[in-house]
């Protein structure tokens, strides 16, 4: 099958043959239909991320496809079912059978998955839709409405409007908050305002006027957190998604001297995934997504290096 490889921190994904995968007891084999590129595996290219596993390992966590062969033991699935691989994080992470992180992952056209990690598709939720939610939907979805308790009649801001960011501002408006999005870029705004935002910045400053209850920080820059931290609310809730660099510094006394919780977020959970899955059936969201063909992966994922992707890009392994 083929399959794009990390061999090297620094060097591009290669292009792979490898042997097709065969399920263990307890696992079962996917034919991956849909594959999203996240942010985090450019970070773990260029050494900001450690990886979990030595290379040659095969990335790609955001996955979606067909189930073609079953271990034993396996109950409950059969060959044909439309399935995504969720990425359990809570309430205990399970990154030994993470897909792309424990295990090798999407960026093939067949992975093997652990079956406690499968999650069947509702028919009318296309694949590609699937596979993006499994991180770039859910892990917004968890840091808005879980870690940042967003509620109707409260002002939330997003910082940082590319994939994560977009269904962030979905996700608070959809608790019934009131949304602003900041982002240095201002083309990234009309697609905010489609997901719901009230009003879009460039700087985190133009939000202390508005005193948000939390701010929701999916950059991660360091100076994006120290901003928040300083523009929201005394008693507000400042929460850290974005990892755009590996230490923050901000002020203590902003911190102290306004009582604001500042905390982390990282994935979520099987029941929050199932969540997501119901409100794309329901069309409440729609993941922003670019397909790429499989060929030009390692473009799409210096296009994201680079800033120059918006909403999400998807690439089919299977063609």
């Amino acid at each position: 099958m083929k399959a794009f490889r990390y061999v090297a921190q620094g060097a591009p994904l290669e292009r792979a043959e490898l042997p097709d995968p065969v399920a263990d007891p307890g696992w079962v084999v996917v034919d991956v239909e849909a594959a999203g590129l996240c942010h985090s595996d450019v970070h773990m290219i260029d050494g900001l991320i450690e990886p979990m596993c030595r290379p040659p390992f095969t990335f790609g966590h955001e996955v979606a496809g067909t189930v073609s062969a079953l271990g034993e033991g396996v109950e409950g699935y059969a060959t044909g079912d439309r399935v995504a691989v969720a990425i359990i994080a809570h309430p205990q992470v399970q990154a030994s059978y993470a897909p792309g992180i424990g295990v090798d992952g999407g960026y093939a056209e067949r992975l093997v998955a652990h079956a406690s990690t499968l999650v069947p598709l509702p028919d009318n939720v296309s694949t590609v839709h699937a596979a993006v939610a499994t991180d770039s939907v859910v892990t917004a979805y968890h840091a808005v409405r879980t870690e940042a308790r967003a509620k109707p009649g409260e002002v939330i801001a997003v910082i940082g409007l590319g994939g994560l960011g977009l269904n962030g501002v979905r996700t608070g408006v959809i608790a019934g908050a009131t949304v602003y999005g900041v982002d240095i870029n201002p083309d990234t705004f009309e697609a905010a305002h489609a997901a719901g935002a009230r009003e879009c910045f460039t700087d985190t400053a133009a939000l202390a006027d508005l005193r948000p209850d939390a701010i929701i920080d999916f950059a991660g820059v360091g100076s994006t957190t120290s901003d928040a931290i300083d523009a929201v609310r005394r008693h507000g809730r400042v929460i850290m998604v974005g990892l755009g660099t590996r230490t923050t510094t901000f002020s203590n006394g902003s911190l102290i001297r306004k009582s604001v919780q500042l905390r982390g977020s990282y994935g979520a959970s099987k029941e929050e995934y199932r969540q997501v899955l119901g409100f794309i059936a329901d069309g409440r969201i729609e993941p922003v997504v670019e397909e790429i063909p499989f060929a030009d992966l390692n473009q799409g994922l210096d296009r994201l290096r680079h800033g120059k992707v918006r909403g999400r890009l998807v690439t089919r392994p299977r063609g």
